[in-house]
């Protein structure tokens, strides 16, 4: 084998591979897909002002990816279980970038609507793969030190949006 390869640890299933690495990695797009619902929140009222909406119009932006987000959900399982859970993963990263990055250039609020449907399709296979993801790189004596990851991301970018926000303003 090349030195790419991984070697396993002895009697064990799991690469030797430090699982804090896999914790962060797989934690900082969580971390963006919390961050990302936090500060649409926080700029809805200029959004509607930059794309000419109403205040009723513009919460579409909100429900379109929280209803696309609802949907994969409870699907990640089932779509991991048949693409791989590396390769959902992967994917719904790559999906989530790529429409993030096109809701920052949408002219107008239908095109934006559309790029958060595929956003949110994107970003709920992100938790429910990051959870499954840290309980296959801890050991079932260590998962109680990786899953505060979880908790830990979620909780500094849900905390940080608003002061993102006020700083790029």
């Amino acid at each position: 084998m090349g030195a790419a390869s991984i070697t396993m640890n002895e009697g064990a299933a799991h690469p030797a591979v430090n699982p804090w690495i896999i914790a962060i990695a797989v934690t900082l797009a969580t971390f963006m897909e919390v961050l990302d619902t936090s500060i649409a929140n926080v700029a809805l009222p200029h959004i509607a002002g930059s794309l000419s909406a109403g205040q009723d119009e513009s919460t579409w932006v909100l429900t379109s990816y929280l209803v696309s987000n609802a949907i994969v959900l409870p699907l990640s399982g089932w779509l991991s279980s048949i693409l791989g859970r590396k390769r959902f993963y992967m994917g719904c990263v790559a999906l989530f970038t790529i429409s993030s990055a096109l809701c920052g250039f949408a002219p107008n609020l239908p095109m934006l609507i559309i790029f958060r449907v595929m956003q949110g399709a994107g970003g709920g296979g992100l938790q429910p793969s990051e959870q499954a993801i840290l309980a296959d790189t801890f050991a079932p004596a260590k998962r109680g030190s990786g899953s505060p990851t979880i908790s830990a991301g979620a909780g500094f970018s849900s905390s940080t949006s608003r002061l993102e926000f006020f700083l790029c303003s």
